[in-house]
């Protein structure tokens, strides 16, 4: 398997003029035109996405202009004090890979270099505690274990960030992830979250607990249910949290660790055989329309239900019967999908709760806006050159949109 190199070196990415111009929030031209093509689609959603997270961020004023809508009134307050690591460490964490690209396009190497420099100073405002948007990292509830996490995920994922900070930057984000050791995760996924942060730390050579990382990885072999598919601690529940969480994790995680203890080479190889066939799975849920079954907890989180399949993109290690481009036209089918309902953006540009649209009462209690920037992690495999197979390569259509065609196709077979 292909390894990316966690403590490469990388220079900083110089600024140019935008390429891809910053859109109205009601306005996605680009996202209903034919002529468009489909990486530029990824682009126009992506920037939609990052646009006003990492623009108040880096002005400092993400608290003072993100809204906090939540399912009823009297959640905002408790949520707000979450709401902005979220948005923060969910949207960063998606568009890493991309952040972290080479051989782009002069015109996308602008705009990344845009968001790069945007994210720089974004994370400096986040980890400064004299900052206005100074994050909650742990200094109250165990909400900040998740979005550490999933910032540490994010610089995980792109190296060139890290490397671009400076070295009181730096110190400040080791001491902000380390507040979160205080927080005892429930048996769930959330070990995964605490896991995550100690893999970051041996990407950096910083010290890190090893035991977290064991008994996560432990507890979740114990939780394996078989086809792919791991129980939410000891239960099983239908919902996409194998995807949101667990899948990807596990992968990355592992990854981290059986390079620093080849003792986890095996549970690693095993692992990898349970994520390709959730691989499968996940490629076949994509109806032919773009959507996909709304069943289970968080489902206000999008696309975000792909970030497993996404990921293997990202890693080029999808499963042989998949062709990178039948993934390809799936994922955009759902981007295209959600990203042409009205509703789905307010007129800040922010996202609002929903599946389709805007739909407030699909939110479960802990579900406010930082919280939807999960959907960004369809957007992983941006961080594949245009040369790479997923994107070069003519389209094909994925199972269900064969199926539904009339398409004589192999039966599918659990693992």
């Amino acid at each position: 398997m292909k390894r990316r190199n966690f403590l490469q070196n990388a220079g900083m990415l110089s600024i140019s003029p935008l390429v891809f111009p910053s859109m109205p929030p009601d306005a996605s031209p680009a996202l209903n035109t034919p002529k468009v093509n489909t990486r530029k689609r990824w682009l126009n959603f992506l920037e939609k996405l990052a646009h006003p997270v990492l623009t108040a961020l880096s002005n400092d004023q993400l608290k003072e202009k993100m809204p906090v809508e939540t399912a009823t009134l009297s959640q905002a307050k408790e949520r707000a004090k979450y709401s902005h690591l979220e948005a923060f460490a969910r949207l960063l964490s998606g568009i890493a890979p991309w952040l972290q690209a080479d051989n782009l396009s002069a015109e996308e190497k602008q705009l990344q270099g845009k968001y790069f420099q945007l994210a720089l100073k974004s994370i400096n405002n986040a980890v400064t505690p004299a900052a206005k948007d100074y994050m909650n990292w742990g200094d109250e509830g165990g909400q900040p274990l998740v979005d550490a996490s999933f910032f540490a995920y994010a610089l995980i994922r792109c190296p060139k960030l890290w490397q671009g900070l400076d070295r009181d930057t730096q110190q400040k984000v080791v001491s902000a992830l380390k507040k979160t050791h205080v927080i005892k995760p429930p048996e769930s996924n959330w070990l995964l979250f605490g896991a995550m942060i100690e893999a970051f730390f041996i990407t950096i050579n910083e010290p890190f607990d090893a035991e977290r990382i064991k008994y996560a990885i432990n507890r979740h072999q114990d939780w394996y249910k078989g086809d792919g598919m791991y129980g939410d601690g000891p239960e099983f529940h239908w919902d996409y949290y194998n995807s949101y969480v667990i899948h990807p994790f596990l992968y990355d995680i592992l990854k981290i660790a059986s390079a620093k203890d080849p003792s986890y080479k095996l549970i690693r190889a095993k692992v990898f055989e349970h994520n390709l066939r959730y691989a499968i799975i996940q490629e076949r849920l994509i109806a032919a329309d773009g959507g996909y079954p709304p069943i289970g907890r968080s489902i206000t989180y999008r696309t975000g239900a792909f970030h497993h399949l996404a990921n293997m993109a990202l890693q080029q290690q999808l499963p042989a019967q998949l062709k990178p481009a039948q993934v390809r036209c799936g994922l955009t089918a759902a981007i295209k999908k959600f990203t042409e309902a009205q509703g789905l953006f307010d007129t800040g540009g922010w996202l609002r709760i929903g599946l389709y649209g805007h739909q407030p009462s699909l939110a479960e209690g802990y579900i406010s806006t930082g919280s939807l920037y999960l959907c960004a992690a369809i957007l992983l495999p941006l961080g594949l050159p245009e040369s790479n197979p997923f994107w070069s390569e003519a389209n094909e259509d994925w199972t269900e949109k064969k199926l539904s065609a009339g398409i004589d196709l192999s039966a599918d077979h659990s693992s």
